[in-house]
């Protein structure tokens, strides 16, 4: 019998208005595309007719220009992200105009309640057949603390202490009913069998939740569960729940060792390594030809002012102020990170390579890190397909640096050239979004 050929997976990321802090003011960029439903919903259809296996919402219950208002900072004015839709309200919205892309939405399990998380992501999984995913995060941002009444940002190691419970009440709920629990039979007058329910009786360190959940066991037996952790205990999170995890790396080597460091942990929860995939983020500026593309990515750097650079990494400087030193020299020894760590992680090894503050600086205004690729269709799927057959990706999680038409680009340009490898898919095999995976239902945590 032949295998089936490996191919990868693809992810579209919502960041509006756009990866790049600057790329909403060229002129051919949708400037409103954080607050206008047709340019989520046109990016959307447009996935699904490359055959992405999902779309995927970046999400915060805080502003990210919260400390720009408070001091009326008209440097930080200039950035985006000031606005966002509530991505849970959105999914809905896009999955009654899509029938098989995946639907992925963060949730913070910092700032959240589980059964409110459960009962959200179910509903999404029965509205849309089957494609929700949940995005499990801990919250890099500070500014939410004090939206929730929080004087100051949950300590690092109690926030992941506290997602591990939080999944497992949020699986248990999941769990409430067998898939045929509920017979209906209208002759007997019996509704639901009640052998096949269970309450959770869940009481923790954080949290007491009895259950059921008042959902039935979702078509896809649970949602996916996507996570972003980097760090050791973001790994292991990862390990135990996850079925697809994004990250930032920008070295195949590195990413390699990051992605069998991370499957190695599976055996420990008794998950099968293959059943976790990896999905660099990547944002690609593309051109007809390779000066085409370059002149693009000039144009929006161009955009960035030193003081805009500064103000990108100052989240991950970990209490150093490095307007103090000299914007054309090495990173300085950074404090540390209550935030997100493993970001913190790669912006000192990037500067270890020998870029300067400014040069960093500028290089997280273009995709907060994440790996940035210039160049044509054919040149981007090459570069795409060394890092798939080197084991370095199990696929990619696309920032596009403006809306809407970077998405089009990608789907007409770079798509039909990985078809043609057979490294990607021509056609949906499946209707669910662990179809489009390949990863199984997990069994229910009673079993």
């Amino acid at each position: 019998m032949t295998a089936t050929p490996r191919q990868m997976h693809l992810a579209a990321f919502f960041f509006p208005p756009g990866a790049h802090f600057a790329g909403w003011r060229l002129p051919e960029a949708a400037a409103d595309s954080d607050m206008n439903f047709k340019h989520y919903l046109d990016i959307t259809l447009a996935a699904e007719r490359g055959k992405m296996d999902a779309v995927f919402f970046q999400d915060s219950n805080a502003s990210a220009q919260s400390e720009a208002i408070a001091r009326r900072d008209p440097v930080r004015a200039r950035h985006p992200r000031a606005v966002v839709l509530e991505p849970l309200m959105v999914l809905p919205a896009l999955a009654a105009y899509t029938k098989r892309i995946g639907l992925i939405a963060t949730q913070t399990t910092t700032y959240n309640e589980p059964y409110q998380v459960a009962r959200h992501f179910a509903t999404l999984d029965h509205i849309s057949g089957g494609r929700a995913g949940w995005n499990l995060v801990t919250t890099q941002s500070e500014d939410e603390a004090g939206n929730f009444g929080y004087d100051k940002h949950v300590e690092h190691a109690l926030r992941y202490e506290r997602a591990n419970e939080f999944y497992d009440v949020v699986c248990g709920l999941w769990d409430s009913w067998d898939g045929d629990a509920f017979v209906r039979n209208k002759e007997s007058g019996i509704y639901f069998d009640p052998a096949k329910a269970r309450l959770i009786r869940h009481e923790g360190k954080f949290f007491r939740v009895r259950g059921p959940l008042n959902i039935a066991r979702c078509p896809q037996g649970r949602p996916v569960v996507a996570q972003a952790g980097s760090s050791p205990v973001g790994r292991d999170l990862a390990a135990r729940s996850a079925d697809m995890v994004f990250t930032a790396q920008v070295d195949k080597s590195r990413s390699r060792s990051f992605i069998d460091d991370l499957k190695s942990r599976a055996g420990q929860y008794n998950r099968a390594p293959a059943h976790i995939k990896v999905l660099p983020g990547f944002i690609p500026i593309i051109g007809q030809t390779v000066q085409e593309a370059q002149d693009k990515f000039g144009e929006m750097q161009d955009l960035i002012s030193d003081d805009m650079a500064l103000a990108s990494l100052k989240r991950h400087a970990g209490g150093v102020d490095l307007t103090a030193f000299p914007i054309d020299g090495p990173l300085p020894p950074l404090g540390q990170s209550n935030s997100a760590k493993g970001r913190q992680e790669l912006l000192i090894e990037m500067g270890r390579s020998g870029m300067s503050i400014r040069e960093l600086g500028r290089y997280f205004c273009a995709g907060s890190g994440h790996r940035i690729v210039v160049g044509t269709p054919r040149s981007i799927a090459d570069d795409m397909e060394e890092w798939f057959t080197h084991g370095a990706a199990d696929g990619f999680t696309l920032f596009f640096p403006y809306a809407p038409g970077p998405a089009h680009s990608f789907v007409d340009g770079v798509v039909p050239e990985l078809q043609r490898r057979g490294l990607f898919r021509r056609e949906y095999t499946g209707a669910t979004l662990r179809d489009h995976l390949g990863v199984p239902t997990p069994q229910r945590q009673d079993d």
